[in-house]
């Protein structure tokens, strides 16, 4: 089996020599990128398991990266940065990353969260079984390419991130999902950071779903406890 392959796009070369290290002693295949060019020129022809993207980049904003690889590639995205307030947190999981570490960081940690996220997926696809597609209320979600479409045929792109809630939502119907079981199932630290990414994903799934902001059809909020999915889903 070939190991999961890991991409560090940063401009400092000891920060890449030090990921990459870390990484292929625990088994993953690497590479390292100091511009955003030369990392999209290679998505043309590779997909990476896992990308590691710091965000003050020499040639492009390293935030717009983060939408565009949450949005088309599919891959994981776990920001490595200096900024530390809440604000930029926020930002970066509000664009899709899956997660935030801050510099100074232990390589240790990193290589410990390329694990987890790496886990989620695999217990995800476990989960679902062979099928990738789900059909709810004249919805159909494909999971293979983060595409929602309608009866009509037109469809709407959703991110890694806001398909990890949707695939959230659509296993567990009718069910009331916690704030808590959120956190335990798709990671993060748990905080104002976490809360504000949740709300702003389901924010616009809902939007993408064309419900009515004032009175959701389907993703109903349960003040204080949580969230349910009240469609009919089935898989294929």
């Amino acid at each position: 089996m070939t190991a999961p392959l890991v991409t560090i796009l940063d401009d400092e070369p000891e920060i890449r020599r030090i990921l990459a290290d870390a990484l292929e002693d625990a088994g993953f295949r690497t590479m390292g990128f100091s511009r955003a060019t030369e990392f999209e020129a290679m998505l043309k022809t590779t997909t990476p398991d896992v990308c590691l993207v710091d965000l003050g980049l020499p040639d492009k904003d390293g935030l717009t990266l983060v939408h565009r690889l949450a949005l088309e590639v599919g891959a994981a995205v776990i920001i490595i940065s200096g900024r530390a307030q809440v604000q930029d947190r926020i930002t970066g999981l509000e664009l899709g990353a899956d997660d935030y570490i801050i510099k100074p960081f232990d390589p240790t940690e990193v290589v410990a969260r390329v694990r987890v996220r790496l886990r989620k997926d695999r217990v995800s696809a476990q989960a679902s079984g062979p099928a990738n597609t789900a059909v709810f209320n004249g919805w159909t979600a494909y999971f293979d390419r983060y595409v929602l479409e309608d009866e009509n045929g037109e469809e709407t792109t959703f991110s890694h991130a806001e398909g990890e809630v949707l695939r959230l939502f659509l296993d567990s119907p009718k069910r009331l999902i916690s704030r808590t079981q959120m956190q335990e199932i798709l990671g993060g630290a748990a905080g104002e950071s976490f809360d504000r990414a949740m709300d702003v994903r389901i924010s616009r799934l809902r939007t993408k779903l064309r419900e009515d902001p004032k009175n959701p059809r389907l993703i109903k909020t349960i003040y204080g406890a949580g969230y349910i999915f009240l469609g009919d889903v089935s898989w294929r």
